[in-house]
C-alpha cells in the first residue's frame, strides 16, 4: 500500500508540471495596436511539416471597428491583392472573405450580399456557417457568425445587411465540425471566429495543417473561442494589418496536392474580403 501511494504521488506531481507546462505555454501575449484591436502570433500547439508554426490572430473590438465587404463584382469587376484592397479603401485589416468560383475568380462559393449588391444570391449547400454584420437594428450584436443549423437563424438574418458564407469549423457550442471530406489535405488556412466577449477574430497560418487538426488547435488556444469558419485555404490566403506604426503582411503557400511547397512570395489577387475601418 505504501509502495501504491509512492507510485500514486509520482505521477500526480509529473502531471501538475506538465499541466503548468502547459499553461504556460497557452498563455498568450496581446500586442495593443490601438484601442480595441490587438495582435498576437501564437506558437502553434502543433509543429507544421514547414514553416514556423505560428498562428497569428488579430482581435478587433466591433464597438470601435465597423466592418467592411469589398468584392470585385460591386467593383468594376477588378480583383486585387488585399493589401490594395486595403490601401483603396482605407482599411486598417483585412482578411479573405471566403472561398470564390474557380470559373470566373469573381463569385463567391457561397451566398455573398453586401446591402443592395448581390455577389452570389445562392445558398451552397453544406456551408453551415454565415458571416453576418452591418446590423440593421441594435438588437442585435455588430458582427456574428451565424450556424444556418440553427432553427432561428432566418430571423437573425434578417437583421443585417451584410453577408458571406463559409464551412463550419467550430459551432455555437464550441464544439469541433471535423472535415470528412479531405481529411489528409494540409494548407495554409486562414479562418473567422468571434470569442465569448464578442470580438472578432481574423486567423491566420502560413504553415500547413489539415484542417481537423487546425480545428483541434484552435480550441486549446487560449483565446476565449466561441465559434468559427473557414475562409481559405493555400497561396491565396491573406491576412494584412496596418495600424498606427505596425503593418503586418502574411501570406499562404503550400496545399496540398496542387501546391504543396512554401515557395509562395507574394499576396495573390482576390475578388471577395472583408476589412475593418475604425469608428
Amino acid at each position: 500500500m505504501l509502495y501504491f501511494n509512492i507510485i500514486l504521488s509520482i505521477l500526480l506531481f509529473n502531471f501538475n508540471i506538465l499541466l503548468n507546462n502547459s499553461e504556460k505555454k497557452a498563455n498568450i501575449s496581446w500586442n495593443k495596436l490601438d484601442e480595441g484591436l490587438y495582435f498576437a502570433n501564437i506558437d502553434a500547439p502543433q509543429k507544421s511539416i514547414v514553416g514556423n508554426s505560428k498562428i497569428s490572430v488579430l482581435k478587433i473590438d466591433p464597438k470601435y471597428y465597423n466592418f467592411c465587404l469589398l468584392s470585385a463584382s460591386e467593383h468594376n469587376n477588378k480583383t486585387q491583392t488585399i493589401k490594395d484592397w486595403a490601401i483603396q479603401y482605407n482599411l486598417t485589416a483585412a482578411i479573405n472573405a471566403g472561398m470564390f468560383k474557380l470559373s470566373n475568380n469573381i463569385t463567391s462559393t457561397g451566398y455573398m450580399k453586401n446591402y443592395s449588391h448581390i455577389n452570389n444570391s445562392k445558398f451552397k449547400r453544406g456551408f453551415n456557417s454565415l458571416a453576418a454584420f452591418n446590423r440593421i437594428g441594435n438588437n442585435v450584436p455588430e458582427f456574428q457568425i451565424i450556424d444556418l443549423t440553427d432553427k432561428n437563424h432566418k430571423e437573425i438574418i434578417n437583421s443585417y445587411n451584410s453577408f458571406f458564407q463559409g464551412i463550419r469549423l467550430i459551432d455555437n457550442n464550441q464544439k469541433p465540425i471535423f472535415w470528412h471530406s479531405k481529411p489528409k489535405m494540409k494548407c495554409s488556412i486562414c479562418a473567422l471566429a468571434t470569442d465569448k466577449n464578442n470580438n472578432v477574430l481574423f486567423i491566420f497560418s502560413r504553415s500547413p495543417y489539415t484542417i481537423n487538426n487546425f480545428i483541434k488547435m484552435l480550441l486549446t488556444l487560449q483565446i476565449n473561442i466561441y465559434n468559427a469558419m473557414y475562409l481559405e485555404g493555400g497561396p491565396e490566403t491573406s491576412f494584412y494589418v496596418s495600424s498606427k506604426d505596425t503593418v503586418i503582411e502574411n501570406f499562404g503557400s503550400y496545399v496540398s496536392p496542387s501546391y504543396a511547397n512554401d515557395k509562395n512570395d507574394h499576396f495573390w489577387k482576390l475578388p471577395n474580403v472583408i476589412g475593418i475601418k475604425k469608428k
